[in-house]
């Protein structure tokens, strides 16, 4: 008996226990760059890697061996057999509707708490399974008036649920469209059924009848932030504003890595698939490229300590890690380098690729990072949109050399996301405080000349005019 209750102290003691490894010292990329250094060569060289690789496919490092039809897939695979079932329990239920998740009772990277009529008005969707007639009634038979947007996964359109809820219906290609639609819908499903937090879409549910799929998600008006830099919406995005983003992308993109249920890798981080809100606000979408991280798998070198997932290469170009497309090995610093490539493309507003200009401008980076060497970023890079100020000036030349640390040929080297958050916060307290400097300055100065003026009993309208 005292062996058995042994055991079973040792059994429970060690159960559930998962132990986090601190983030390792990176002095590597927190040095600055300097001219003519090898590290500047270097990134040149991996930026521009990805040029030569366009023409020539990737394959994975081993194929996979086929599974007899009894053993089940790993949990590391791209495909599952079928979509996971959520009817099961009343907190996963609030979970896949918006409510309280598991752990995430507020804070940063936890979803905000509900009230009890908000709770009570999701209790009327608790099964995440739509059915075809929901989704017909919802999309009035999937009426080209409600149609918002398509992408590489399928149309997407505006809905309505029964008890108001706007929703947006992700509507998938046919098989014959997109032969990898399977893949991708099981995918978004199970790592959306994972999550929740402010900077992510919420996910409602989905739908798979016969060759339909279909996923339901949050409806985000105003646009993704690449409709914002090309100035579709009517207004540009002022830099204070493309700092707020910044963070919010940097957030959501940490707690996929390190606050969810399981390390999760997006492997599609881009302007296109982030959405802003009316206050312009971020949200992150498209989880169809998205996979589970290493951590915790179990499997890989190392056993247990693996530190990368082997997989067949996923992404966008100009944006794809270049040594995840060299080694097929997937690990969150791929995230970290689609990131820094967002950096560039936010502050520029140009797109990573750029065809139609002349050569050495056509890869964004790298273009950028030569004009931060040449220390010609604030003139140049700058998108013209926006005012050349001081503030400005030393705001892009921060953003960009966080850009260019996320871009590091050497992974290892890069920051975590969690590093990314504290550079964006001290790059965006220095920008309001030197503007609300400037500011306070501007109005001591109008407030001297006002009085200056009523004592002298002039004008300071043509002074102030000739400024």
């Amino acid at each position: 008996m005292d062996g058995r209750d042994h055991r079973r102290r040792l059994s429970a003691s060690g159960s559930g226990r998962r132990e986090r490894l601190g983030p390792a010292p990176s002095p590597a990329w927190s040095q600055q760059l300097s001219v003519g250094s090898g590290r500047a060569k270097s990134l040149f060289r991996s930026i521009g890697v990805w040029f030569s690789s366009l023409s020539t496919p990737s394959s994975p490092t081993s194929a996979k061996k086929k599974r007899s039809k009894q053993a089940p897939a790993p949990a590391h695979d791209d495909a599952i057999k079928k979509p996971p079932s959520f009817g099961y329990g009343t907190e996963r239920a609030l979970m896949l509707r918006g409510g309280t998740a598991r752990g995430g009772g507020g804070g940063l990277y936890g979803g905000g708490r509900r009230s009890l009529s908000q709770t009570q008005q999701q209790y009327q969707f608790q099964s995440s399974v739509f059915t075809m007639e929901e989704i017909l009634k919802a999309t009035s038979n999937f009426s080209p008036a409600l149609k918002i947007g398509q992408g590489g996964f399928g149309a997407v359109y505006k809905g309505v649920l029964p008890d108001g809820t706007v929703v947006a219906v992700k509507r998938a290609k046919q098989r014959m469209q997109n032969p990898h639609v399977d893949v991708e819908f099981r995918s978004e499903v199970k790592i959306m059924a994972r999550i929740e937090h402010q900077s992510l879409v919420r996910f409602y549910g989905y739908l798979e009848h016969g060759e339909e799929r279909v996923v339901v998600i949050e409806h985000v008006p105003n646009g993704t932030l690449r409709e914002h830099l090309d100035r579709r919406h009517g207004r540009f995005l002022e830099l204070a504003a493309r700092l707020d983003v910044a963070i919010d992308v940097a957030h959501a993109v940490t707690y996929l890595h390190m606050y969810s249920d399981h390390p999760i890798i997006h492997r599609d981080i881009k302007s296109s698939n982030i959405l802003l809100t009316a206050s312009l606000r971020a949200k992150v979408a498209d989880f169809g490229f998205a996979r589970l991280g290493a951590g915790g798998l179990g499997h890989g070198e190392g056993g247990g300590g693996a530190r990368h997932v082997s997989t067949q290469v996923k992404g966008t170009a100009g944006y794809l890690d270049p040594e995840y497309l060299k080694t097929c090995q997937l690990t969150d610093r791929s995230d970290v380098y689609s990131f820094g490539v967002l950096l560039v493309e936010m502050v520029s507003g140009r797109r990573p690729i750029e065809p139609k200009r002349e050569m050495k401008e056509r890869l964004t980076a790298r273009w950028a990072m030569r004009k931060l060497v040449e220390g010609k970023a604030a003139e140049e890079v700058l998108d013209p949109c926006l005012l050349r100020t001081g503030a400005a000036a030393t705001a892009v030349e921060a953003v960009l050399e966080l850009a260019f640390r996320c871009m590091g040929p050497v992974r290892d080297e890069r920051p975590s996301m969690d590093d990314c958050c504290r550079a964006l916060w001290a790059v965006r307290k220095t920008y309001r405080d030197t503007v609300s400097a400037m500011a306070a300055a501007a109005d001591a100065f109008s407030d001297r000349a006002s009085s200056s003026s009523a004592s002298t009993g002039t004008s300071t309208t043509g002074d102030f005019c000739r400024m």
